[in-house]
């Protein structure tokens, strides 16, 4: 008997993410807003990611095509050269830091990420892409936290990176009761941008 059946549905995104140092690097320019406001809901670290597609949720039988589609799509895409900087926030409510880099290449990928959902067959609410990295949530009694947390990050300017694989994520929706935790369900390597070295297996 299987002891960890498939949930029924999951909740799934298409995402990069940032190198270890570069999360390090942003997480220490945090480390004052994180003793100023303790009270914001905090993305755990290992979270970080900049999403090219909210797919919503999906019966688990959706994700195999998928996987099997992105697999194939990621080695035509060059690895983005981006970096971290400064912060922002959506409504008060919501903290983010800023991304910079070869934008455009970003938003290649992220288009034929989302073309290539639609022709597997599912169906989401498309919205246009800011690319960002969620840090926190206010509560909602909170309307000053996340602005002046998102002020401290002005002159923050992390190093250059490349996001050198493409992330297919999904959530434990459908297992009970408790926080959604997200991981991995597969990730792909990008190809290899001209004049770069390419990435260690």
């Amino acid at each position: 008997m299987d002891d960890h059946p498939q949930p029924p549905t999951r909740r799934v995104f298409v995402a990069l993410a940032p190198p270890d140092d570069a999360k390090d690097e942003l997480a220490h320019a945090l480390a004052p807003a994180y003793t100023a406001y303790p009270r914001l809901r905090w993305n755990r670290i290992e979270d970080w990611h900049i999403t090219l597609a909210f797919l919503g949720e999906l019966p688990t039988t959706a994700v195999p095509p998928l996987r099997t589609a992105l697999a194939a799509l990621a080695p035509s895409h060059p690895a983005p050269r981006l970096r971290l900087h400064g912060g922002g926030h959506f409504d008060d409510r919501l903290l983010w830091a800023d991304i910079g880099g070869d934008l455009e290449a970003l938003h290649r990928l992220a288009t034929d990420v989302r073309t290539l959902a639609r022709t597997c067959g599912i169906d989401f609410n498309e919205r246009p892409l800011r690319p960002h990295l969620t840090l926190a949530r206010a509560r909602r009694d909170d309307p000053t936290s996340v602005p002046r947390a998102a002020a401290g990050l002005t002159g923050f300017h992390g190093r250059p990176w490349r996001a050198e694989r493409l992330h297919l994520v999904g959530s434990n929706t459908g297992r009970g009761p408790g926080p959604i935790h997200y991981r991995d369900i597969e990730a792909w390597h990008l190809g290899t941008a001209p004049g770069s070295v390419p990435a260690e297996p």
